[in-house]
């Protein structure tokens, strides 16, 4: 039997309505903005976000794995500072390389300067990136999903898909400021939205507030008494150097106050790494980090005697958490006094 005339009509109607709900325009996230060092491609709508006043971040160093696991990266960035991302979905018609070639252009012209690249075959640079450092924990998500134009829909949580996934990294901005930019774009869910999604993930150089935390030198013996071992969690090192910070003083503080009046304690200042990068390059690093702590003490207004500190580098040996996540390998990344 035919379907009738009014049948059709009614259908047609239905289907209309479908895709005009489909095109409505959405509304960004509550309360998100662009970031001023890069905007959002024309006509695209802020479907997630998360921004840190201050925060650890991560970026791939290269599109290089670790032998034992392709979805495990072989370096990282490691990062501290204001930290903000953002993911986008570009109207529909846009296809993600015009999409993409408007961004590149964009940061070219802004002086952005590339670390790497990936614009073909980045399945497993998207998969170990997903994986190892979870772009999209804790966002903060736009009302609505990404629809088809056939009406079916997906979360916005899945927006980001390896189809046709591109990934560029690099830095912007003036030396000794610059911002690391992470950019990645790919075809929104899956092929049937239309759709593309684009992430950026850009950490600004940031002094963290201080004064916050107090350290007390009876704090300091009582660890050692309790376990033979205290972290010292008022030590601060920029990424991958060995110089203590100026914030670093209320800590050094604290311990020469606590080694006066404990004259009698000699003990080891260990320094330790997450397990990102060689063990050598690691091990290099947390013995020098050590060692700055040491020739602090031992030096002017402290002039703690020699003697009585040592200092011990241990890389990634003696983890205190998993270096499966950020949260893991911050805490890892860590100096210690130990009781001799």
């Amino acid at each position: 039997m035919l379907p009738t005339r009014a049948a059709l009509l009614s259908l047609l109607a239905a289907l209309c309505l479908v895709n005009a709900r489909a095109e409505e325009p959405k509304a960004d996230v509550a309360g998100a903005a662009d970031h001023p060092l890069v905007r959002r491609f024309a006509g695209s709508w802020l479907a997630g976000w998360r921004v840190s006043a201050w925060d650890a971040a991560a970026v791939p160093a290269a599109p290089e794995f670790q032998k034992a696991d392709k979805y495990k990266f072989k370096e990282l960035v490691e990062l501290e500072g204001k930290v903000t991302q953002l993911l986008y979905i570009a109207p529909r018609g846009k296809a993600a390389l015009e999409v993409w070639r408007n961004y590149e252009q964009a940061l070219t012209q802004a002086g952005f300067r590339k670390r790497f690249a990936c614009e073909r075959d980045c399945n497993d640079l998207y998969f170990a990136w997903v994986r190892q450092l979870e772009p999209t924990k804790g966002f903060a998500w736009a009302k609505g999903d990404v629809d088809t134009p056939t009406g079916s829909r997906y979360s916005l949580s899945s927006a980001l898909s390896p189809d046709q996934g591109r990934m560029l990294v690099g830095t912007l901005g003036k030396p000794g400021q610059e911002a690391t930019v992470l950019l990645y774009n790919a075809l929104a869910a899956n092929a049937s939205t239309g759709l593309t999604a684009t992430y950026l993930q850009i950490v600004e150089p940031r002094a963290m507030a201080t004064g916050q935390v107090s350290v007390d030198p009876a704090a300091l013996q009582s660890g050692l008494a309790a376990e033979g071992r205290v972290t010292l969690t008022g030590l601060f090192f920029d990424t991958g150097r060995t110089e203590l910070k100026p914030e670093s003083r209320t800590q050094l503080d604290a311990m020469a106050e606590l080694l006066k009046t404990q004259p009698a304690l000699k003990a080891w200042v260990v320094g330790h790494t997450d397990n990102i990068g060689s063990f050598e390059a690691n091990e290099k690093l947390s013995l020098a980090r050590a060692q700055a702590v040491v020739a602090a003490l031992t030096a002017a207004p402290y002039k703690v005697d020699t003697r009585r500190l040592a200092p011990k580098g241990l890389a990634s040996l003696a983890p205190v958490a998993g270096n499966g996540d950020e949260a893991g390998r911050a805490r890892n990344r860590r100096v210690e006094l130990v009781a001799q």
